[in-house]
Order: C-alpha cells, then structure tokens, then sequence
C-alpha cells in the first residue's frame, strides 16, 4: 500500500460513462483500482472460483447487482476477456439499471475473436501502460533497463527474478489461452529473437529464419504479442518527394526490461545495447503520452532506402525527434534530421541525447534543438509540444 504511485490514466468526468480499460497483465490495473476506487464492487477474474462460477452462471452478476439496490457502487469487472459472456450482462445492465462499469482487460481483439460484445459504444476505451516519467518524476536510466517500468518489476529489489517469472508463466500462459494451437517451444524461441530484434525493422523471412519457425507463423505469433498488448508496431512514414523511403514496419515489445532479459541484454552506458534501450524508452514515453493525452497522435519513423533515418515523425511532419545516447552530440549524429528536412519543411526537430544542457545548432534548413532526455520528457508531459502533437 505505501508503495502505490498515483498513475495519471484519467477516466470520463461524466458519471454515466462506463469504461473498458485495457492494459498488459502487471500493468498496475488492479492496484490501480484498490487505490483509486475504495468503495467500487469488484469482480476478480484472475480467480479460480469466480471464472468457474461466472462462466457457468452468468446470469448471476445480474443478480447480485440488483441485490446492491437502486444506486449501486461503481461496478469493476477485472480482466473482463476471461469471461466474455458476462458483456451481454453488462450490456443489459447499463441499458436497464443505468449501472456504471470500470471493465479491465489485457485483450479487446481477444474478446472481438470470440465475437463478444463490447457494449456498442456505450462504454468509452483507455488504457493503462506500464509507469512512465510524468509518474515517477524521475528514474535511473541503468536501473530501469534493468527493471523495466512494469510497476512489480520497477518496484522490486530483485527485478531480474520477477521479469523471469513474468515471461515463464504469464507469457507461456496468455499464448496458450489466446491460441491452445500454439506451439509453446517454437514462441519461446521466437520470442527470445523478438527481444533481439526490438525496435528494428520486420522482416519476416529473416525472423523465421533465426528463430526456426515459417514467416506465416511469425507473422501470427506478432499479432499475438499485439493483441495481448505485449507488442507495438511502429509505421514507417510515406510521403517522401524526392526519396525513396522503406516500406517495413518497426516491433517493439511493451517494456524495456522484458525487451532486455529477452535479448540478455546488459545495458552499460556507452553501448549499443544502452542506445537500443534508450529509443525504446522515448518511444514508449510518446506511447503512454498517446493514450493518456492524445488517443488520436499519429507517429511514424523515417527511413530512406539508403538507411537514412529519424526514429520519430509525429504528426504531419510537425515534429521530429532523433534520440541518440551520446552525451557529446556531434554534426554526425544530426545527419538524419538534415536529410529528412531536404523533402520538406518540418515545424519543429529535436535531438535526445544525454548530453546535461540544452542548446542549438544550425543545419542548412534552419535550428535543431538538442536536448538532454529529462528536460524532453519534462516538456513533453507539460505540454509544451501539445500544439505540434495534440
């Protein structure tokens, strides 16, 4: 209790709304709700005796929430994708009794794949990530590399044994529950080579290669980390004039430290692996701004046919950001921004690096603004970018 970090997810200010909040499993979405919401009624899920019960009898949440009387609490059905039957209870509820529900889960396309009902409209989506900066304030670059930002995992004195169990347990478990047809042996090695190739582009063919399965199945078990929330795409943008740009998507996994123990990565600063973590960090920090500020932010990253890059492009081109770990950024390491600005004007560009001051330098298109990673995302979750971003 006295480690809960107040999470800054925010749900519809009009009591009539009820909710579907999604969010990978330790996301934090039952410590969450204890904390948050003291006096809801909650139905656990994840429990033995409730799935049995509820996926037998539905029809009793029915009545044990008219037994609340005509004004019940606030409704938490936790990890909701279990029992998918309960929804056409929810559904009847809302529409009869004007009952208010807070629905978790950590699969809406699992739900959609038993052809559930997800309410029609009448309850609004969010989602819950793993911690962020504008949570914690402040962290250890070295240490949540380590950690990760899962809130048991960041938490922890012995992380490393937790991200174990994690991936042993609750993976093999969701892959099983999602698809019984799945071979574990063959996801557990592609999923070992999905901590590898993190933040890179896809390629199917090579994947497949690497971890001894076909394309066609890489391409299902991907899906299956994205359905689960374990796995996010990253599109490449495509409106180049001049350039030919590459069409391939980029993966991420939903956390560094998974990413990390995946990979057996051992993040020292200075190396390549610290640079891979350190992108992955920034994207999944304009991710949790995504869906905590602006559901509707569209981002990509650039890459011409020759490997010309910039990690990301938000928006229309209205800002570009390239993150390097270096804490001595040199003309090399803004190459990328300057080709990009060659196809057109962009609204602002920025370089995250490690360096300890902020500054400016001049490219033939104009200013790029250098600044060190903590001052970016003090900015960014301040809001200071939010007209270039929404």
């Amino acid at each position: 209790m006295d480690n809960y970090i107040k999470r800054i997810i925010q749900l519809p200010k009009t009591i009539n709304n009820s909710v579907f909040v999604w969010g990978a499993r330790k996301a934090g979405k039952s410590c969450w709700i204890k904390h948050e919401f003291p006096d809801a009624w909650v139905l656990d899920l994840l429990e033995s005796d409730n799935f049995i019960q509820y996926s037998a009898q539905p029809w009793k949440l029915r009545e044990q929430i008219d037994a609340l009387g005509k004004n019940p609490p606030l409704i938490v059905i936790d990890e909701i994708q279990k029992v998918p039957i309960l929804l056409d209870e929810v559904h009847w509820l809302i529409e009869n009794r004007k009952v208010r529900f807070l629905l978790t889960g950590s699969s809406a396309r699992k739900l959609r794949a038993v052809h559930a009902n997800l309410l029609a409209g009448r309850a609004v989506r969010r989602e819950l990530r793993p911690f962020c900066f504008a949570e914690l304030g402040d962290f250890d670059l070295e240490k949540v590399f380590v950690s990760g930002l899962l809130p048991p995992h960041y938490l922890s004195n012995n992380p490393i044994e937790l991200i174990r169990s994690y991936v042993a347990d609750y993976l093999n478990e969701e892959i099983v529950s999602f698809s019984a047809s799945e071979n574990l042996a063959a996801f557990n090695a592609f999923l070992k080579h999905a901590g590898i190739m993190n933040g890179e582009l896809i390629n199917y063919t090579a994947w497949g290669s690497d971890s001894g399965i076909s394309a066609k199945v890489v391409r299902r078990y991907l899906e299956i980390l994205e359905n689960t929330l374990l796995g996010l795409r990253l599109q490449p943008w495509a409106k180049a004039k001049q350039r030919r740009l590459s069409s391939s998507e980029k993966f991420y996994l939903f956390d560094v430290g998974v990413a990390n123990y995946l990979s057996r990565r051992k993040p020292a600063a200075g190396t390549f692996e610290f640079g891979k973590s350190f992108e992955h960090l920034i994207f999944m920090e304009l991710k949790a701004y995504q869906a905590y500020r602006s559901p509707d932010l569209e981002l990509f990253f650039w890459r011409t046919a020759n490997a010309q890059e910039v990690d990301f492009i938000i928006e229309d081109k209205t800002l570009a950001i390239e993150v390097k770990s270096s804490a001595n950024i040199t003309a090399k390491d803004i190459k990328g921004l300057s080709v990009l600005a060659d196809d057109g004007p962009i609204g602002k560009r920025i370089l995250v690096a490690r360096e300890k001051l902020s500054r400016f330098v001049k490219d033939r298109h104009g200013t790029i603004e250098i600044l060190p990673w903590k001052e970016f995302l003090t900015k960014l979750w301040a809001g200071e970018y939010s007209a270039l971003i929404g």
